[in-house]
């Protein structure tokens, strides 16, 4: 069976570079990370990664991108794949995009910039847990 995969999403490679290291480091060999700088890429490895029949199991992405916000990129995976589970990661989202993800039920978690260990691993383990 291959090792479940987590994808991470965000505009700013050092935003990408940090959680993939965290990542990597809480959740070892249990989960392999991809990355992508926008969501057009973001779709390009999801595409990739069904058609190699990888289990995706998190998707973690930035609220605020060019092109696409997170919430809305969030609703897309949501119904493509209703079983991965998503995570907002921001630093900016207003009120009304914040509620509209809660009301909506577009992630499982919300994080904000910047993150905590503790917050990453809430994410592996839920991802893990399902």
């Amino acid at each position: 069976m291959s090792t479940a995969v987590a994808l991470l999403v965000d505009d700013k490679k050092t935003v990408l570079d940090a959680l993939r290291r965290q990542v990597r480091t809480l959740a070892g060999s249990r989960l392999r990370c991809e990355t992508a700088e926008h969501v057009d890429e973001a779709w390009e490895v999801l595409e990739e990664l069904s058609h190699d029949e990888a289990p995706i199991i998190l998707v973690v992405s930035d609220w605020l991108m060019p092109g696409t916000r997170g919430d809305e990129f969030l609703a897309q995976v949501r119904s493509k794949y209703p079983r991965v589970v998503r995570v907002m990661l921001t630093g900016q989202a207003d009120a009304a995009a914040l509620e509209r993800v809660q009301r909506d039920d577009l992630a499982h978690l919300l994080l904000t910039k910047p993150w905590t260990e503790a917050d990453v691993r809430a994410a592996i383990d839920l991802a893990l847990g399902r």
